[in-house]
């Protein structure tokens, strides 16, 4: 049973643009990681929501919530999927994006590669993150009104896994275990051997806590009263406050995907094998570059402002190309994406 979807992040997106379309040079890098960040996130969630929802939204047994942000007692846990069964095990789920993949070494850290410096990052263990998500969901529990067998409160099992794309490539080591870190297309298959594998006396015990759907729902309807949307002042966060959108950003582009480059010149770009011009902007392992509709052949974007030790760049809105150059603190709108 579906009971709550995830929140949509539209406004959260479309502020980072904002920001990212006014901000000076020296922040815009930092504004563009956010919103590359929060994409990816996004992208992450809605995959393995996809394929939960696929199985699960109309089951009588399993309740789905998605996206629940508790604050308990000062501690907060942002869990990006929740599932509950009438046996009131919990599976908590955290997901996470690895464009190029994830190692994990013997020690259970985790290592980020980095396809641009070519070779591996540490970051934070995703399944410390979600023990503790574990944790203040446990204490969320205590608040709410459970069901009672023999005058005794029951109390769920908790079932934390890690989510990452089916298409990420996971480096296991061989001497620390990782069962808990899964492919989000392997989630039910593995909920189902963790069932397959109770033995008689557990499956006797997890019997004596089932409880019936109503009182499933009630249980996560209480969770979900409980739930606190997270609120971003991003304008303060990168010291944007008060600061207007600029003037000189083209609002509505002419119907052309090309605009005009610097020195406002009518030529259109065209592509190097084929010379077509239905061309758009695509990004790739050395940068933007013009992909042809016709040949399907790669054209690389020259650009620069003209000043010596000046090195311009294209940064992304949405459709939207521009040429900028840091050391010029100019922005001009150069090429639109038909789509």
């Amino acid at each position: 049973m579906l009971l709550k979807s995830a929140d949509r992040k539209d406004e959260q997106i479309a502020e980072l643009e904002r920001l990212a379309s006014i901000a000076p040079a020296d922040r815009r890098a930092k504004i563009e990681q956010a919103l590359r960040a929060v994409r990816a996130g996004l992208k992450a969630e809605q995959e393995a929501a996809y394929f939960i929802d696929f199985h699960l939204k109309d089951s009588k047994n399993t309740l789905v919530i998605h996206d629940l942000r508790l604050d308990v007692g000062g501690r907060v846990a942002q869990i990006d999927h929740l599932l509950l069964h009438r046996s009131l095990t919990a599976f908590v789920l955290e997901t996470k994006s690895f464009h190029a993949g994830v190692k994990i070494t013997d020690d259970g850290e985790f290592l980020r590669w980095n396809d641009y410096k070519k070779t591996y990052e540490g970051m934070a263990s995703p399944v410390a993150q979600n023990e503790r998500h574990v944790v203040v969901l446990k204490d969320a529990f205590k608040q709410l009104d459970m069901p009672t067998r023999l005058g005794m409160r029951l109390s769920p099992t908790f079932e934390p896994y890690v989510l990452v794309s089916p298409n990420s490539r996971v480096d296991r080591p061989k001497k620390h275990e990782t069962s808990r870190v899964l492919k989000a297309d392997m989630l039910i298959d593995a909920i189902g051997k963790r069932f397959e594998k109770e033995g008689v006396l557990e499956t006797v015990a997890a019997m004596a806590k089932f409880v019936s759907t109503d009182t499933l729902l009630d249980i996560g309807r209480q969770l979900v009263r409980r739930h606190q949307p997270i609120k971003f002042d991003y304008a303060a966060k990168f010291g944007l406050s008060g600061m207007a959108a600029t003037t000189s950003v083209v609002e509505e582009p002419a119907p052309a995907a090309y605009v005009a480059d610097r020195e406002q010149t009518t030529e259109k770009p065209r592509c190097r094998n084929c010379s077509s011009e239905k061309l758009s902007i695509q990004y790739g392992k050395y940068g933007y570059y013009f992909k042809c509709a016709d040949c399907d052949g790669n054209t690389p974007i020259k650009i620069g402002c003209g000043k010596e030790g000046h090195k311009e760049r294209i940064r992304k809105e949405g459709l939207k190309f521009f040429r900028e150059c840091e050391q010029c603190n100019s922005s001009v709108l150069y090429f639109v994406n038909s789509n």
